[in-house]
């Protein structure tokens, strides 16, 4: 069933009968939720859990040999869905931060990927893609109303205000006056 929420299994409801076989269908099953998509750590271990065929000491045993085959990494996994999501949809600082602090991660871990991530996509280009974007769809605001739009629209989008106006007040200084006549 796709969007159930997972509880976690009673501990006193675990039987694990074969060690040898419980630790081979539980790296069977990492190995798949791995294939199926990049896990953290943690989300891993969550996932490996469900099951009640398997403990806590298999699943720390099986994660340290999918680290040791370099299955896992918490750090790398970091910074590749950073870099990601800002290809995927140009994003400031705050949206990033919140959706990465939904993947399990430590802090630390995340605040680094951030960095790296707006190294190798500065937060200026990303903008500017989103001001395009916001342009070729809706034009350029017109009204005082069109312009908070497009000022919210920017901000929901997690760039901070200071880089907005910036930005924005190029774009009425790169249009040509009207002339009248």
């Amino acid at each position: 069933m796709w969007g159930r929420r997972r509880q976690p299994v009673d501990e006193e409801k675990r039987v694990v009968g074969d060690v040898a076989k419980s630790r081979k269908r539980t790296m069977d099953r990492a190995v798949r939720l791995l294939a199926a998509k990049p896990r953290s750590v943690r989300e891993l271990r969550e996932r490996l859990l469900e099951k009640l065929w398997t403990n806590d000491e298999i699943v720390d045993d099986v994660i340290e040999k999918l680290k040791e085959y370099k299955y896992l990494d918490d750090d790398q996994y970091a910074r590749d869905v950073a870099v990601s999501k800002l290809r995927q949809k140009p994003q400031g600082r705050r949206k990033l931060q919140m959706s990465m602090s939904q993947k399990k991660l430590d802090k630390e871990t995340v605040e680094t990927a951030i960095e790296e991530a707006f190294e190798k996509i500065p937060e200026s280009d990303l903008i500017e893609k989103a001001i395009e974007k916001r342009l070729r769809l809706k034009g350029k605001p017109e009204t005082r109303e069109d312009l908070k739009k497009f000022y919210d629209h920017l901000l929901r989008q997690g760039f901070g205000f200071d880089l907005i106006r910036e930005k924005v007040s190029r774009i009425d200084n790169k249009e040509p006056p009207i002339e009248s006549t």
